[in-house]
């Protein structure tokens, strides 16, 4: 069975410090069994810090990355480009 993306699924990163970010994000993986873990800009390698805490460390044989998805978007107002990343953490 294929789990729909809800909000229930997604984890924006912020800056909090990381290990408390990734106990978050742990807990939403085990009520949903699959997250998306969305971040951008200076925020990216957070995201890919937490996805790696996650997968090798807490859930070691457990969880596995399923994908990531790296992206830009350029503003209209002011014409600046903002990286953004989606890495799909899915517990086994």
């Amino acid at each position: 069975m294929e789990l729909q993306e809800t909000s229930k699924n997604n984890f924006f990163v912020g800056y909090d410090p990381i290990m408390q970010s990734a106990t978050d994000a742990l807990m939403s993986l085990s009520k949903v069994g699959k997250i998306y873990i969305k971040a951008e800009g200076d925020l990216i390698p957070n995201a890919v810090s937490i996805a790696n805490i996650i997968v090798e460390n807490f859930l070691k044989n457990n969880s596995k990355i399923e994908q990531i998805t790296l992206d830009s978007e350029i503003s209209t107002t002011d014409g600046k480009m903002t990286s953004n990343i989606e890495i799909i953490v899915l517990k086994n």
